[in-house]
């Protein structure tokens, strides 16, 4: 890991953030192009995808919701908070709502810095605490028909 911690001058700035609630498949090149900088050196893209095995429970599909204003300003925050902690470049965190069935991307985050070892640890800083402190809820939808909300940080 780098020496050097967070960005000399300020937290990141707007032009160098990207954060989305979606109601459409994410676009991960789309994201790996917003965050590769010719000061970065490292690039990290971390999915969060629709799994069919949770709990060992079946899921078949999940329904995600939020509170978008508050989400947002949540990860405004969090990209805020990792920039004072690692040398960030740029960074995106983007969030699916609605339906979505086995293997379709539910969340993505993007990071550049200039190592690998700030990269990683910022991207994964990023997934832990969103997971956390954003208000995004999940339906899980079971293979036997029944449904359950959840709030991963309220597990």
């Amino acid at each position: 890991m780098s020496e050097q911690r967070g960005n000399s001058s300020s937290l990141l700035s707007a032009a160098r953030r990207r954060v989305e609630l979606t109601q459409q498949a994410i676009d991960t090149a789309q994201l790996l192009e917003f965050v590769t900088t010719p000061e970065a050196g490292a690039v990290v893209l971390f999915l969060g995808t629709v799994r069919e095995m949770t709990g060992g429970r079946q899921t078949v599909a999940l329904d995600y919701e939020a509170y978008p204003e508050m989400a947002l300003a949540k990860m405004h925050e969090l990209i805020d908070d990792a920039s004072v902690k690692w040398p960030i470049a740029k960074a995106a965190v983007v969030h699916r709502l609605g339906h979505l069935t086995l293997g379709e991307a539910s969340v993505a985050v993007a990071i550049s810095t200039p190592h690998r070892g700030d990269s990683f640890a910022a991207g994964q800083y990023l997934i832990d605490e969103l997971k956390v402190r954003v208000p995004v809820w999940k339906k899980e939808n079971w293979a036997d028909g029944t449904t359950e909300w959840v709030h991963p940080g309220l597990t």
